[in-house]
């Protein structure tokens, strides 16, 4: 196994681009779990560093052989430049290079019934991991990161996705126009969700192919387009509380979809 040692090494350069989102057609992988999360969901992995001083834990002594039986590049690196290469504060003992996933745009209402989460301009990459976690975790069919989202494979939002933006369809959209039109194409009701003035969650209908609209942090949904949709919907809160963040927005929106769909109405 090659080993670097020198924070100048240009493939520590490279991991440092791809981070930073210089190259589109790759992703950053931070830490053992996303990285055998994307060799489980098929997706091409180039090249992995693992810290010297960690690689005889049995967890990556068993991860790296099944990168290697995989054709993927691992080189083993010292502490400084895994702390260059990795770009969270306390550096993952093993990091990769992966090509970005394919969009999956036609699973997204695939299903009779879809269930759509459209993140609108949220763009804390935390935020937008997180909502892609809940999709999945409550059974939605796919995401769609609309506007000045932060992107979703980014590897902030890869992080708070533990995973999930590795298997959810997702679809990135210019703008939230176009996600809608999307949206209205593949069957769906909008529903907007809003901080008030709309229908309680507990009384909305959100059986059927729907598609909800989770807006930003601060600013929300613009008022245009929650005008626009066929549903608004307001999550009631106590005062003086006005708002949530958008991925609880989202957990709560989508589970109880969930809820109605399974048919426990109580």
């Amino acid at each position: 196994m090659k080993r670097i040692t020198s924070r100048q090494n240009p493939l520590v350069a490279r991991y440092r681009a791809v981070s930073r989102g210089a190259e589109r057609d790759l992703i950053l992988l931070d830490g053992p779990h996303l990285i055998a999360d994307a060799d489980a969901a098929g997706l091409r992995i180039r090249h992995a560093l693992v810290a010297a001083g960690a690689i005889e834990r049995p967890d990556l002594r068993a991860l790296v052989a099944r990168l290697e039986a995989a054709g993927v590049d691992v080189a083993s690196a010292t502490g400084p430049v895994m702390a260059a290469a990795s770009p969270v504060r306390s550096s993952s003992p093993i990091v990769a290079l992966a090509e970005r996933p394919a969009p999956l745009e036609d699973r997204l209402f695939a299903d009779p019934s879809p269930l759509v989460v459209i993140a609108c301009d949220v763009q804390d990459p935390g935020n937008v991991g997180a909502i892609a976690r809940v999709a999945e975790a409550g059974g939605a069919s796919g995401m769609i990161a609309a506007g000045e989202c932060a992107d979703p494979f980014g590897w902030k939002a890869l992080r708070g996705s533990m995973g999930s933006a590795l298997r959810l369809p997702i679809a990135v959209r210019p703008s939230l126009d176009q996600a809608v039109r999307d949206a209205r194409q593949g069957r769906c009701r909008v529903i907007a969700t809003v901080p008030r003035n709309g229908q309680s969650l507990f009384d909305a209908d959100l059986r059927g192919p729907v598609a909800i609209l989770v807006g930003g942090e601060g600013r929300g949904l613009p008022a245009a387009v929650a005008d626009e949709a066929d549903q608004r919907v307001t999550i009631p809160m106590r005062s003086p509380v006005e708002s949530l963040n958008a991925a609880v927005t989202a957990a709560l929106l989508v589970y109880e979809a969930r809820r109605r769909r399974l048919g426990t109405e109580r």
